[in-house]
């Protein structure tokens, strides 16, 4: 065989290689985001899941969606009445087929063994099987750092750092004692999916710590029957994101119909197909490309929000 033909028979194999890779690609990416069969919660982990930050939002949105597949609730939120309103819609909707719980927790302001204390005592003799660490805490509008005043600062630590890792922290002795569970951390696209997020530097930091932990524990727990996942949105649209609904920002509903799905398998995952679609458009393109643009939209949210008078 001469040289040309030898050429010739490697391109042919290489491209033909990477024809059955993007078929096997598509593929999976079907079976994952549309037939691939959710795990049933109650019988896989138990008949309990606990929800933080579950009054508005994704948390809101999560605990609707849980109870409808028959688990019971514990429902964590800083707010009495929008816990009472938030209960009160739940018992409206799945009257006695779900017994629900309520917990007062200010994760901005609680400490370390307070917050502790009041899950465990708050969940004391209940089968819980699913925690979702859902609670977070992020800015009015986007910011450079020396502009943060430090006690916002030190909210968005609070709660995305030391609220995520106490609940998880209060939970895991229930679920190594019945050798089950499913642990699911709600992450970001800002510190997952770009290269980087400017102007809301410190709550992209906090959610790189949810990713990496999330990585980490699940390892350390997955041979005890625990798994551990942490969940990538890009936009939602919530009272922190101030968008509307379309295609590529998600309802709280959406979301959370496909995060449910997710739940127990792939450790890092972005349940929701249209993120996961822009996904992989935004890491397609050179990595200043994207810096760019975030940077131009951030700051000129700033300055709209900074010529209104705002300050926080």
């Amino acid at each position: 065989m001469e040289l040309k033909d030898l050429v010739f028979a490697a391109a042919a194999a290489t491209g033909l290689i990477s024809i059955s890779k993007l078929v096997l690609g598509m593929l999976n990416f079907v079976w994952v985001m549309f037939l691939r069969p959710p795990k049933d919660l109650v019988k896989t982990y138990g008949s309990w899941a606990v929800v933080t930050g579950a009054t508005d939002g994704i948390g809101q949105a999560m605990a609707f969606q849980l109870a409808s597949k028959g688990l019971n609730l514990v429902i964590i939120g800083r707010n009495p009445s929008k816990l009472e309103t938030t209960a009160r819609r739940l018992k409206e909707k799945f009257g006695a087929r779900v017994e629900l719980k309520s917990v007062i927790i200010d994760f901005d302001k609680f400490k370390r063994d307070e917050v502790v204390k009041a899950i465990r005592d708050g969940i004391e003799g209940l089968d819980v099987g699913v925690l979702i660490n859902n609670a977070g805490q992020g800015y009015n509008f986007p910011k450079f750092l020396h502009e943060m005043e430090g006690e916002l600062a030190e909210s968005v630590v609070n709660v995305n750092v030391g609220g995520l890792t106490w609940a998880t922290m209060a939970v895991l002795p229930t679920m190594l004692k019945n050798k089950r569970g499913a642990i699911v951390n709600i992450g970001s696209g800002s510190s997952s999916i770009v290269p980087c997020f400017p102007l809301s530097a410190v709550y992209g930091a906090t959610k790189a710590y949810v990713e990496h932990l999330s990585k980490n524990i699940s390892y350390e727990y997955r041979r005890h029957g625990i798994h551990v996942q942490c969940q990538i949105p890009l936009y939602v649209a919530t009272k922190m994101v101030k968008l509307k609904k379309s295609l590529f920002t998600a309802s709280p509903e959406s979301f959370s119909i496909a995060s449910v799905r997710w739940i127990g398998y792939e450790p890092i995952c972005v349940p929701y197909w249209p993120h996961y679609a822009q996904s992989l458009m935004i890491t397609s393109l050179p990595a200043w490309v994207v810096k760019w643009y975030i940077f131009r939209v951030n700051l000129g949210w700033r300055n709209r929000a900074m010529r209104k008078g705002k300050t926080n």
